[in-house]
C-alpha cells in the first residue's frame, strides 16, 4: 500500500500532535484502548489542509482514510482497515456521518477494524477524511491508543506549551482513565488536591512576569498507579518600541562582515523572535525583535555573525508561528532538498540540527557575481522570437548548467529571447512552477544563484534576452505571508497581503488582493529585484487578469469584461517596473476583452495571444483563421501581441495532426512526414506575422507527446533524438529560416501588411520599401487551383525553391497541392538550406490551357534550362513526350512509364534557342498539347 502522509510539522518546544488534532478531531472516551469501542468526531471547520475548503458545506460523500501503528511514534498506518484493497477508492465501511456544521463522526472498535493481531499491541491511529471522489481533503491527524493502567491528560489548554497575556486566566481541566488521587501543582506550589476523582478544573490568574515560563503539573496516584502530565504557558513578552534605522528595508541587511539588521513586516502581531543557529533555535530576550512605532513591523540586529559563512534562521512570532524570512535569497527546506541533485547543486548546506520547517539563509560578506556583458541591448520587440522553456523537461540533467552549455542549440534556430517557466522557490522540486513559495529565492532543484546568472549572463553574450515567468497572482501556503495571517484553511480576514477567497474564477492557491499597499510594495520589491540583481531583461506575468478586486465569483465573461480597476493596477506595476528599467519588457496573460487589452497595450504592453486552436485545426485540414495574432486585426497601435501556436498550456500541434488529421486516399495528414510538412506550412503562416512571437520548446522538432501524458504538469520524455530524424530537421531548418528572415528583414516588421487567412488558401502581403513579401498556402487536403493573387506583375523570387518567377498576369491561376506553402519577395534572397520544403516549383497557367489539359501541367513556363512536366490522372501505363519547334522539328522525345496518380518528369531546354516551343504529350489514346516558353 502507498498511502501519502502528510505529517504536521511542529515546533516541538510549543505544540505537540495532541494540540492541532485537539482542535480537529476528539474521542469518546478521551482515553481510547485497542478493544473497546471508540468514537471519532471531526470538526472540519478547523483543518488546516487547503484542500479542506472542498469538504465544508458537505452532507453526504465523506470517507474515513485511516491505519493503525503498533508504536507511539513510528508508522501510523503500518494496518489498513479489514477489507479495504483499493486505497484510490473510498472504503464504505469507513463512510462518516454527517452531524451538521462540518462535524462528522464514525464508531470504530480499533482491532477489530483494522485487523490488528490480538499480540500485537496499537498504540496510534492515523487518520484523515476525503471526498468520495479524491480531490477534498483534510491534513492527516494522529490518535494516541492507551492501554487500561492509570492515565491522565489536560482537556484544556490543548496547547503543550503556549504564550498568555499578563493578569490573563487559564481555565485548566483534566481528566483521568480511573478514579485517583489528583493534586495540580504550578512549579513546586499545590494549587488544588481532589480524591477519589476523575476529573479536576481550576482556574489560574497567569501573573505579570513578563517572559518567563511557567510549568502546570498534574499528578495521579491510585493505590498501585501514579501518572504525571503537564503543560507551560509564558506570558507575552514586550517588545521594545524602536524606529527602524534609516535605509533598513524588510528582509536582511548586510550591514558589515559580520552584521545585519533582519526586518520583518508583521502587523497586528504582538511580538516576534528571530531564531536560529546562533541561539540553538530557541527564543530567548537577547533575541526578542523590537516593535516600529506603528506596529507594523520588528526589526533586530544581529552581531558577532560568522563572516562569510550561511547561516539559518526563522521568524517565531507570536510564539506559535515560525516562518522563513519572506525576503530570502536562499532557503532550505527539511522535506525537498535531499532529493536535489548534488551535480545541480554542489555543496548544499545541510538541513540544520534543531529547526523546524522552512528556514531561511543568511550570508554575509558574499562575493558579487562578475558580469561579463554590462551593456546588453535587448530585442526590438517587433524582432522579438521568444523560446519558452521548462527547464526540468528541456535537458537531462534538468539545471542551468547544461541549459547554459545547449544555447548553442538555440542560437542556431535563431530566437532572441527565452522566457523560462518560473524559477523562484515553489513547492517541492517537481513542478511548472506555479505553486510560488518565495519570491526572491531560485529554487534549487535547478541550479545555484550563481549558475542562473551564468546562464542569463551567457544568453546575453550570444544576443539572448531572457524573461522571466513571474507568479503574483497567488501564492502556495509556505508562503510566509500565507502562513502569517492564516484561518484553519484560508488566509485570515486582517491579512494585509491576501484575499480570503479568490475574487475570480480559476484561482489556484491564495489569491493576492493586489489593491493592497503592501502587497503593491511586495511586487515592486519583486520586479525591481530580478532586474537589477539577476539582469533579467523583463516579465510574462502568469495569470495577469486576475489581478482584481472586482467580485466575479465563477462567471469567466464577468471576469474577462472590462475593468478599469485591473487597468489601473497593471499601469501602476507597469510605471514602477519601467522607472526601473526603462526598456524591460512587461508581458502579460490576459485574456480579457480586446477593449481592455488594447488599452494596456497601446500603454507599452505586451500580450500573449493563443492562436493554438486555430493554428492545430488549420494544420489538421480544417477551416480556421488565425488573424485574430494580427495587433491590427485587434485595433491596437503597437503590434503588442505575443502570438503563439503553442505554449506550455495547450496541446502539440503535431500530436493533434497525427490523431486527428483528416485524410483522403492519396493523402493523409496523420502520416509523420506529412504532419511535419504541415507544421512548416503552418510556421510559415506564423512567423512572418509582423509583431513578436513564442514557440514552445521543441515546436521547431515537432515534438508529438500530448500534454496529459504523465499528467498535464508532469514530467514529459526528452527526444532530442528528433535531430536524428531528416524529416524533423527540416521542419526546424524551416523555423530557423523563417526566424532569419523575420530578424534581418525589414519587410518583415513592416506596418502596412494584409492577411487573408480564412479558407483553405491563405495569403499573407507584407510591403516595404525594402521589398514586397508574397506568402501563400494551401491548408487543405487536395489540390486547388485558385488566382495567384500576387501583388504585382514583374519577377518574384521564391526563397525555399530558389525559383525565380515571372509574373506577367496577376490573375493567372496556380495550382497548389495539399499542405504547399510558398513565400516570395521582389528582390532575391541569400537562400536558406536546400530541400527544406517536398516542391521545387509553382504552377502559373492562363485558365483556358488549365481547361483543355486539366490533368497536364508545365512548369516553370516561361523556363529557362529546365522545366517540368506533371501527369495527374487515373491513367496508368506508357507515356510518350515530345518537343517540337514552331516548324513541327521534333527536338526533345521522352519515354517513361506512369505506374501511380501523378507523375512529374524534368524536361532539359539546355542548348535551345530563346523562343517558343510544343510539348505534346500522348497517354494511351489521349494526346495532349501545351505551349511553352524557352527564356533567354
Amino acid at each position: 500500500m502507498s498511502m501519502r502522509k502528510i505529517y504536521l510539522l511542529l515546533f516541538t518546544f510549543l505544540l505537540l500532535p495532541l494540540c492541532l488534532m485537539a482542535q480537529v478531531v476528539t474521542t469518546s472516551p478521551e482515553f481510547p484502548t485497542a478493544d473497546k469501542e471508540v468514537t471519532i468526531t471531526f470538526d472540519l471547520s478547523k483543518a488546516k489542509d487547503a484542500r479542506a475548503k472542498g469538504l465544508l458545506g458537505k452532507t453526504d460523500d465523506v470517507y474515513l482514510w485511516s491505519g493503525a501503528g503498533t508504536t507511539a511514534t513510528g508508522e501510523a498506518f503500518e494496518y489498513q482497515p479489514t477489507g479495504q484493497t483499493d486505497f484510490s477508492k473510498p472504503f464504505a465501511p469507513g463512510k462518516m456521518t454527517a452531524l451538521g456544521n462540518d462535524k462528522w463522526q464514525i464508531t470504530l472498535v480499533p482491532r477489530q477494524y483494522f485487523g490488528v493481531p490480538a499480540d500485537k499491541p496499537i498504540r496510534r491511529l492515523g487518520v484523515l477524511l476525503k471526498s468520495g471522489d479524491g480531490k477534498a481533503q483534510t491534513e492527516d491527524f494522529f490518535i494516541t491508543v492507551y492501554d487500561d493502567k492509570l492515565t491522565i491528560a489536560f482537556t484544556n489548554p490543548a496547547e503543550k506549551s503556549f504564550y498568555v497575556d499578563a493578569n490573563a486566566t487559564i481555565e485548566i481541566s483534566a481528566v483521568a482513565s480511573q478514579k485517583a488521587t489528583l493534586m495540580l501543582k504550578a512549579e513546586n506550589t499545590v494549587l488544588k488536591t481532589v480524591e477519589d476523582a476523575d476529573a479536576i478544573t481550576y482556574t489560574l490568574n497567569t501573573g505579570t512576569d513578563a517572559g518567563a515560563e511557567k510549568v502546570i503539573t498534574l499528578e495521579a496516584a491510585t493505590a498501585t498507579e501514579m501518572a504525571t502530565a503537564s503543560f507551560a504557558y509564558t506570558i507575552k513578552p514586550q517588545p521594545t518600541v524602536a524606529a527602524l534605522p534609516a535605509g533598513i528595508v524588510d528582509g536582511v541587511n548586510y550591514i558589515s562582515p559580520t552584521k545585519v539588521i533582519l526586518s520583518l513586516f508583521a502587523s497586528g502581531k504582538s511580538f516576534a523572535y528571530v531564531i536560529g543557529e546562533f541561539n540553538n533555535w530557541t527564543p530567548s530576550a537577547p533575541y526578542l525583535m523590537n516593535r516600529t512605532p506603528d506596529g507594523n513591523r520588528y526589526w533586530i540586529v544581529l552581531d558577532d555573525l560568522p563572516a562569510g559563512e550561511e547561516v539559518a534562521y526563522q521568524y517565531l512570532v507570536d510564539g506559535t508561528i515560525a516562518v522563513a524570512d519572506p525576503y530570502a535569497q536562499k532557503i532550505l527546506d527539511p522535506d525537498n532538498d535531499k532529493y536535489i541533485s548534488g551535480t545541480s547543486y554542489p555543496n548544499l548546506k545541510p538541513y540544520p540540527q534543531g529547526a523546524t520547517g522552512i528556514v531561511s539563509i543568511m550570508q554575509t560578506n558574499q562575493t558579487p557575481y562578475t558580469w561579463k556583458v554590462q551593456d546588453f541591448k535587448r530585442p526590438e520587440v517587433e524582432t522579438m522570437v521568444i523560446y519558452e522553456l521548462l527547464v526540468r523537461d528541456f535537458v537531462e540533467t534538468q539545471n542551468y548548467t547544461t541549459l547554459a552549455d545547449t544555447l548553442s542549440y538555440l542560437k542556431r534556430l535563431g530566437i532572441n529571447a527565452i522566457e523560462l517557466m518560473p524559477v523562484t522557490e515553489f513547492t517541492g522540486n517537481d513542478s511548472w512552477g506555479y505553486n510560488p513559495t518565495f519570491y526572491f529565492a531560485p529554487d534549487k532543484a535547478y541550479g545555484t544563484a550563481k549558475n542562473l546568472k551564468a546562464f542569463i549572463d551567457k544568453c546575453h553574450e550570444n544576443g539572448i534576452a531572457v524573461i522571466l515567468d513571474m507568479v503574483l497572482n497567488q501564492a502556495d501556503y509556505e508562503f510566509p505571508y500565507v502562513k502569517l495571517y492564516w484561518d484553519g484553511n484560508k488566509p485570515s480576514a486582517d491579512n494585509p497581503y491576501f484575499n480570503q477567497q479568490a475574487t475570480h474564477p480559476y484561482s489556484v492557491f491564495f489569491d493576492f488582493n493586489h489593491e493592497s499597499p503592501n502587497t503593491q510594495a511586495f511586487v515592486d520589491r519583486v520586479t525591481t529585484f530580478w532586474l537589477e540583481e539577476y539582469h533579467v531583461d523583463g516579465y510574462r506575468f502568469d495569470l495577469s487578469k486576475g489581478f482584481t478586486q472586482k467580485n466575479s465569483g465563477n462567471d469567466v465573461d464577468a471576469w474577462s469584461a472590462y475593468d478599469a480597476s485591473r487597468i489601473a493596477i497593471w499601469k501602476r506595476i507597469y510605471d514602477h517596473i519601467r522607472a526601473v528599467d526603462e526598456t524591460a519588457y512587461v508581458i502579460l496573460e490576459h485574456f480579457a476583452v480586446n477593449e481592455e487589452e488594447k488599452v494596456l497595450a497601446d500603454y507599452g504592453m505586451l500580450f500573449w495571444g493563443n492562436l493554438n486552436y486555430d493554428y492545430r485545426n488549420a494544420a489538421k485540414g480544417n477551416e480556421a483563421n488565425p488573424s485574430w495574432i494580427s495587433y491590427k486585426e485587434r485595433g491596437w497601435e503597437n503590434p503588442n501581441v505575443v502570438g503563439y501556436l503553442e505554449s506550455h498550456d495547450e496541446e502539440r500541434l503535431l500530436y493533434d495532426v497525427l490523431q486527428n488529421g483528416r485524410s483522403n486516399s492519396s493523402y493523409n495528414t496523420r502520416d509523420l512526414k506529412t504532419a511535419l510538412n504541415r507544421s512548416k506550412l503552418a510556421a510559415a503562416f506564423f512567423l512572418p506575422i509582423p509583431g513578436p512571437k513564442l514557440i514552445w520548446q521543441f515546436g521547431e522538432l515537432g515534438y508529438d507527446v500530448p500534454i496529459n501524458e504523465n499528467g498535464r504538469t508532469g514530467r514529459k520524455p526528452l527526444h532530442w533524438e528528433y535531430q536524428q530524424n531528416a524529416d524533423r530537421g527540416k521542419l526546424y531548418d524551416v523555423y530557423a529560416a523563417l526566424i532569419h528572415l523575420k530578424e534581418t528583414q525589414p519587410a518583415f516588421r513592416t506596418e502596412d501588411f494584409t492577411l487573408s487567412l480564412d479558407g483553405y488558401i491563405k495569403r499573407i502581403t507584407l510591403n516595404d520599401t525594402s521589398m514586397t513579401v508574397y506568402i501563400i498556402g494551401n491548408f487543405d487536403i487536395q489540390k486547388l487551383s485558385v488566382p495567384s493573387g500576387f501583388p504585382q506583375a514583374g519577377k518574384w523570387y521564391d526563397y525555399f525553391t530558389g525559383q525565380e518567377l515571372s509574373v506577367s498576369n496577376t490573375a493567372e491561376t496556380i495550382v497548389l497541392q495539399p499542405g504547399e506553402f510558398h513565400l516570395y519577395t521582389t528582390k532575391p534572397l541569400p537562400a536558406p538550406k536546400p530541400d527544406l520544403v517536398p516542391w521545387q516549383r509553382v504552377v502559373l497557367a492562363a485558365k483556358d490551357e488549365l481547361a483543355d489539359n486539366a490533368n497536364m501541367l508545365v512548369y516553370p513556363n516561361p523556363s529557362q534550362d529546365k522545366a517540368f512536366v506533371e501527369l495527374s490522372d487515373a491513367y496508368r501505363g506508357e507515356v510518350s513526350m515530345q518537343l517540337t519547334n514552331l516548324t513541327g522539328a521534333i527536338l526533345r522525345t521522352v519515354k517513361m512509364r506512369k505506374s501511380t496518380e501523378t507523375l512529374t518528369q524534368p524536361l532539359n531546354l539546355q542548348g535551345l534557342a530563346a523562343g517558343t516551343y510544343f510539348l505534346q504529350i500522348q497517354t494511351g489514346e489521349k494526346r495532349m498539347v501545351r505551349k511553352l516558353v524557352k527564356l533567354p
